[in-house]
């Protein structure tokens, strides 16, 4: 399974494709969009003092890649002696993910992705998906990947060169966020906190949207209460991209200026975001990028 970019939807329909795959005898699902190929394993080369999860690096097409024990960062076990590796590309990142069975491709809706239970173990769920025979849990990558990279921590609360007076323009601007991971949406928000910025925080896109909804019903301007709109791409619910469409298409809300936040930023997803009107897309976790192109749009 090779360059799946051409295997996304048409762009806002809300609706996306997940490779399922088993790890110890539990159904998991990754967005297709992450995902370069599935391969057998190959030989891997230790990593001295490696997070515990690496096991190796092995050599593909001419990149170095990481691959991850899967089984090792869930605290399961593995179940299958003929593992796969998924490829992924992650925040710009390649890296791989040692699995026990890959199983199959779906094509399904957001509306269909429930959020992750408020349990033990749930902040490196994006959310489940309901099968007819089982349930398919959609992990968060991010989140693995920013325990094994701590740069990414760091990126996500990094500021740029700022002024008094630039702090001050920002406190005069409010910030919508649609963000699913409690993890990336506390830095997030913290960290546009601490540029100066004023924000209203929502969990994913139909909650964006809800609240998108009821400031337009009012008599005001919608930019009295809100001047720019940052949304992931993968939510449970409304993905971002469908939210961005939505906004677009709406009289009162099409002026306000979408930027894409995602860690699944690449050249189709660049077009795709162009096509419904996106202001600007940058790839988690480079919040220093994206405070520029809001304070270049908005002060």
């Amino acid at each position: 399974m090779q360059d799946n970019k051409g295997i996304l939807l048409e762009t806002g329909t809300n609706e996306f494709e997940i490779i399922e795959f088993v790890v110890g005898g539990v159904y998991y699902g990754i967005n297709v969009a992450k995902v370069r190929e599935v391969i057998n394993p190959l030989p891997v080369t230790p990593i001295a003092n490696a997070h515990p999860y690496i096991e190796g690096m092995f050599t593909l097409r001419g990149k170095v890649i990481p691959v991850v024990n899967l089984a090792k960062a869930l605290s399961s076990i593995s179940t299958n002696d003929s593992p796969k590796i998924i490829v992924c590309e992650i925040n710009n990142y390649f890296i791989s993910f040692k699995v026990d069975e890959v199983c199959r491709i779906h094509r399904i809706s957001w509306t269909q992705m429930e959020p992750a239970p408020n349990i033990a173990g749930s902040d490196r769920v994006v959310g489940v998906v309901k099968m007819d025979t089982h349930l398919v849990v959609l992990l968060d990558f991010e989140k693995i990947l920013a325990e094994i990279n701590p740069e990414i921590n760091e990126k996500m609360t990094a500021l740029p060169e700022t002024t008094p007076e630039l702090v001050t323009a920002r406190k005069a601007r409010t910030l919508l966020i649609a963000e699913d991971s409690h993890m990336l949406r506390e830095l997030l928000l913290n960290t546009l906190h601490n540029a100066g910025y004023k924000t209203i925080s929502t969990e994913n896109g139909q909650d964006a949207w809800d609240k998108l909804e009821e400031l337009a019903a009012s008599d005001d301007a919608i930019e009295d209460h809100v001047q720019l709109v940052i949304t992931d791409i993968e939510m449970p619910r409304m993905d971002g991209h469908h939210l961005t469409r939505r906004i677009k298409e709406h009289p009162k809300l099409k002026v306000l200026p979408v930027v894409i936040f995602s860690s699944l930023i690449n050249d189709e997803m660049q077009r795709k975001g162009e096509a419904i009107g996106a202001f600007a897309q940058i790839t988690k976790p480079e919040i220093e990028n994206l405070i520029g192109i809001i304070d270049k749009k908005l002060v």
